[in-house]
């Protein structure tokens, strides 16, 4: 659900104050009037939520000098300055300075409408940009991304802790679609150069001349080059992409630098065929210099039961954005699901999971036939894998158990009658899968 947005509007005219906040109110925006600067500076803040509507006009502190407040706070607060028509040179300046735009006395109702949801959209973005910014740069936001109880996932998070410390070279390998960038995003964060900067790019979306450019200089937009960009920081890149001579680039580059290195290097590899090793795939030297450290993404078919737990979880977030509920896992398809061979991994389960709720949503379809149909071009849906009969019931009553907390956030006894359990057989389940109830509440 998108976050409330909420339009200040600061003027020492109640009247004006008041026929703008009314109109914007039947707009459906979330108003708040402030009679002068100084009062309205006491309530906004750096990442305040909203938009500033002023006049510029106004005793005191006027609109040019409130704005350079504004811009001194939060340089990306969209502020719309509301003028006389004599005033609009000073409004041009204002728009030099930071404002967002301005409207010249009189104006349309609908015209403020306009500019009020163009304002808020942009300051939206804006402080979705920032909490992505300092969520990738918290280690310990990150490390939860990384969903799972397996062994594998344990090893992976492991690995992450040990190697993001070890400030060294990284080479990521794993299959498409297993998560290899947000583990590149997560060595970061946990290490020491998490407040630095984290510079990325995906090398398939370039020419080599582009390439070349884009990392190393000079590029033709006058750009800084990303090697200059990520100087102190990290520099993540794809590559068993590169051509031989941007791995003999990325090699010099990286023999430039000491130890520590003064930007480490994080290689995602992708595309190598299962007949060839990554010391096959790059040139030797660039491998033997990146494949000391090397972290492998577990393929999502030998994650047991967390594929339920992922399916689980990213239906119920697709269920919120739809607006309907998630699909109810039958224990045919639990264990479908645990059969399925996932050559796509986790970005094909996101994709069933998604299709899955909109098939619920219209009351149709299941997950089987979704999964017959993503899997029909990579072969047989069923892994030529066995698994014990145990294991597939334990998963499906884990999920269950799992599904129905959540639903019931956390009511002991509204599980214990929906599962028909006595309390002391849910609590021995509860503590055999690892759930609390602290997690629901």
């Amino acid at each position: 659900m998108a976050r409330a947005m909420k339009v200040a509007i600061v003027g020492d005219e109640a009247d004006m104050r008041a026929s703008i906040s009314q109109w914007l109110a039947l707009s459906r925006f979330d108003t708040e009037t402030y009679a002068s600067a100084e009062e309205a500076l006491k309530g906004i803040g750096p990442d305040w939520p909203g938009v500033v509507v002023s006049d510029i006009k106004m005793p005191g502190m006027d609109g040019m000098a409130f704005l350079k407040r504004l811009m001194s706070l939060d340089s990306g607060l969209p502020v719309i300055l509301i003028t006389g028509h004599g005033d609009v040179p000073m409004a041009v300046e204002a728009m030099r300075v930071g404002a967002f735009d301005f409207l010249e006395k009189p104006f349309s109702p609908d015209r403020m409408t306009e500019l009020a949801k163009r304002a808020t959209q942009n300051r939206r973005l804006t402080l979705d940009n920032r909490a992505l910014r300092k969520e990738l740069a918290d280690g310990s936001v990150m490390m939860k991304k990384l969903i799972g109880g397996s062994p594998a996932m344990d090893r992976l998070r492991e690995d992450i802790l040990d190697l993001g410390q070890a400030d060294s070279h990284v080479l990521i390998d794993g299959e498409t679609g297993t998560g290899k960038t947000l583990v590149a995003h997560a060595l970061h964060a946990v290490g020491p150069r998490a407040s630095k900067k984290f510079v990325s790019i995906s090398c398939a979306a370039w020419s080599e001349d582009q390439l070349v450019q884009r990392l190393f200089g000079p590029a033709e937009d006058g750009s800084i080059p990303l090697v200059e960009e990520a100087r102190g920081g990290t520099l993540c890149l794809e590559a068993s992409n590169l051509p031989n001579p941007l791995q003999a680039r990325l090699l010099a580059f990286i023999n430039d630098q000491g130890t520590p290195p003064e930007t480490r290097v994080i290689a995602i590899c992708n595309g190598h065929t299962p007949d060839k090793t990554l010391a096959e795939t790059l040139r030797p030297d660039l491998f033997y210099r990146l494949g000391a450290m090397t972290i492998v993404c577990p393929p999502l078919r030998s994650r047991g039961e967390d594929i339920l737990t992922l399916f689980t979880r990213l239906s119920e977030q697709f269920a919120e954005e739809y607006g309907c509920d998630a699909p109810q896992v039958t224990a045919q398809e639990a264990a479908q699901l645990l059969q399925a061979p996932w050559p796509g991994n986790v970005r094909q389960l996101v994709n069933i999971a998604r299709h899955a709720v909109l098939q619920n949503r219209r009351g149709s379809g299941s997950i089987a036939s979704l999964l017959m149909a993503d899997n029909e071009a990579a072969g047989p849906t069923l892994t030529t894998e066995g698994k014990p009969l145990k294991d597939y019931v334990e998963a499906f009553e884990r999920m269950l158990i799992d599904n129905t907390m959540r639903r019931h956030k956390g009511s002991i006894v509204a599980v214990m009658e929906e599962l028909c359990l006595p309390r002391r057989t849910l609590n021995e389940k509860m503590a055999k899968y690892g759930l609390t109830r602290g997690d629901y509440v």
